[in-house]
């Protein structure tokens, strides 16, 4: 396979690991040993990586690539990301499953179906999934990635459905009853490989 037409960030090497050539790698999969079931990584510029040999220490996968045969050539490694395609991920996801990266790009639309804006970015600061969307006013807005926030993901159909109120694109009074709001459902969604699940 050649470089991918639509590459989806599985890994990042982190520093060298004793002098033989392996690195750490922090995998974004649900188990870092399936970083070896998809083949060949790629870097942003096309260059393939094979997996020889990949095992856990601690908490941080230690790999040796083909290739890769000393501390030097795995010190010039680090930082390096790595991807596969698209179409190497499995398909099989649970109900309410979402691969981040097939997020990107959805569009936004209110209750309404009015078009609020796209998906520019799905981001986890520690709370939980967040969707950044550019809205059609040229601004950008952070939309927490819950049940309550967008009630429906349909990537069929290329759209999100984002409540105003429970995302917080609105202004509530401040006298209104906070019993009468509607409470957020602080569930994560997407796949563990990709960061979270709903």
């Amino acid at each position: 396979m050649s470089k991918p037409q639509n590459p989806i960030q599985m890994a990042v090497i982190g520093a060298a690991h004793g002098i033989k050539g392996e690195v750490r790698v922090k995998s974004y999969t649900g188990d870092p040993l399936a970083l070896d079931d998809y083949g060949p990584l790629y870097t942003e510029d096309g260059r393939a990586f094979t997996i020889l040999n990949i095992r856990m220490q601690k908490d941080m996968a230690v790999v040796r690539f083909k290739g890769v045969n000393d501390r030097s050539a795995a010190e010039a490694l680090t930082g390096t990301a790595l991807f596969v395609d698209r179409d190497m991920l499995p398909e099989d996801l649970e109900d309410e499953e979402f691969y981040h990266a097939d997020l990107i790009g959805l569009d936004a639309v209110d209750l309404e179906e009015a078009p609020i804006g796209k998906i520019m970015a799905v981001h986890n600061f520690g709370g939980g999934d967040i969707l950044e969307i550019a809205r059609t006013t040229r601004s950008t807005v952070l939309v927490p990635f819950t049940k309550a926030a967008v009630p429906l993901v349909d990537v069929l159909a290329g759209k999100v459905q984002v409540d105003p109120v429970s995302a917080g694109l609105v202004d509530t009074d401040d006298e209104d009853d906070p019993e009468d709001r509607k409470a957020v459902d602080k569930r994560p969604r997407g796949p563990k490989s990709a960061g979270g699940n709903r």
